[in-house]
């Protein structure tokens, strides 16, 4: 049987998972786009173990792929393959578990990361000069949420501990849930933007959330607020932001999530300026890859190829 483990960029998923007898293993540990290529890369594989988005399983995709039989995915959904698609070829999906602390740590970093002037004062350090522009206490701010699921949740918890004043909007959210996480509810999202010092942004992408955060947003925010967003790209127009940017408003971005990843050198938000200034911080996509995290996705997807071809129940998404 030939396998596939698509974009381990880390290299670690042969030693974090047992394939040992499970058939005929290839790593990938780069990213085609759709088209003839990944095609052709794909085509000879009866199992694909992917790695959360980072390569799309589309209709188109997955029609040209008679081999295949089993995706294996890392997290227990993926918005970027076609069930149906794999549903009406007979190809079998399932996931792993996930880890959901990680995203929020890396929130925490991001947030304190701007808010404290990390970037330009260890440029100064690494200039020989000795501390560059003062940073702000987190204590005494107003974290706002978009979103308010386990990962907000977890977000609000790290900012109260901190000594922040936490609030949140989402299309769904209850006065029961905000009550339950001692975040105050915002009415509006616009009510959210003009209310806090920080926004942090937890939502599932969907049809409902694409574009949600647009130029009225931003132009909605106080003066120096910050804006961080460790969950999906699409949920902002990319465009807005950086215009955002250039006018102030938000003040800074801690951004680990973009439209195309990874995110080409001659992307517009490679803005030299702004990184320079402390202003832009982003991240390659880090909020789920930690070693722990790694370890569980890997392990549990050579488990479940190892379940599927003994015929075993598996987690089917």
């Amino acid at each position: 049987m030939k396998i596939a483990i698509l974009d381990d960029y880390a290299g670690v998923a042969l030693e974090y998972g047992d394939w040992a007898g499970l058939g005929e293993i290839a790593v990938f540990r780069d990213t085609l786009p759709m088209g003839p290529a990944l095609i052709a890369r794909l085509a000879p594989f009866e199992v694909l173990c992917i790695m959360r988005e980072r390569t799309p399983l589309p209709a188109e995709l997955i029609a040209a792929l008679p081999n295949l039989r089993l995706i294996v995915t890392s997290g227990p959904r993926n918005g970027s393959i076609d069930l149906h698609a794999a549903k009406a070829a007979g190809i079998t999906v399932c996931g792993t578990e996930s880890r959901k602390t990680t995203t929020a740590e890396l929130t925490l970093a991001l947030m304190l990361a701007l808010n404290r002037q990390l970037l330009p004062n260890l440029a100064a350090l690494q200039a020989g000069q000795w501390q560059g522009p003062l940073g702000r206490d987190l204590a005494g701010l107003t974290l706002g949420l978009v979103g308010l699921g386990k990962i907000g949740a977890q977000v609000g918890a790290l900012g109260r501990a901190l000594g922040m004043r936490v609030c949140a909007w989402s299309q769904n959210l209850s006065a029961a849930r905000a009550q339950e996480c001692d975040a105050t509810r915002m009415e509006t999202l616009g009510a959210l933007m003009a209310e806090s010092d920080v926004v942090s942004v937890h939502l599932v992408l969907s049809e409902r959330t694409r574009g949600l955060i647009r130029a009225a947003e931003f132009a909605a925010m106080k003066p120096g607020c910050v804006f961080i967003n460790t969950a999906r790209a699409g949920l902002v127009d990319m465009q807005a932001l950086r215009a955002g940017l250039q006018s102030g408003r938000p003040a800074a971005a801690g951004l680990d999530v973009f439209d195309r990843e990874p995110l080409p050198m001659t992307d517009p938000l490679r803005d030299d300026a702004l990184i320079a200034q402390g202003r832009l911080l982003l991240t390659p996509h880090l909020g789920y890859t930690t070693e722990a995290t790694m370890r569980l996705f890997y392990t549990q997807s050579a488990e479940a190829v190892r379940a599927w071809q003994k015929g075993a129940p598996i987690r089917q998404l």
